[in-house]
């Protein structure tokens, strides 16, 4: 089981938290449907170290940015939107 540091409500387990994806940049309205779907479905998946968005779903409901190593799962950084 991961512990995973919120933000605003500080070490809580996986199981309150749901993964929202790997951050990324919304196409503008005129764009392709090649770019859409890429928008929507292509993830780099990378192997180490990743940026994340999540989302405290059980907890406060604030999404925010963690920065996770995919194959170790270790959690170096959590972070405010935005911030």
């Amino acid at each position: 089981m991961l512990l995973i540091p919120c933000p605003w409500c500080g070490p809580r387990s996986e199981h309150e938290f749901g993964f929202g994806g790997e951050p990324a940049v919304r196409p503008q309205s005129s764009a392709s449907d090649t770019e859409w779907a890429d928008y929507l479905y292509m993830r780099t998946n990378p192997k180490g170290r990743n940026t994340e968005l999540w989302c405290h779903s059980a907890g406060c409901g604030q999404w925010f940015v963690m920065e996770r190593d995919t194959v170790t799962h270790a959690i170096h950084t959590t972070r405010e939107m935005g911030a």
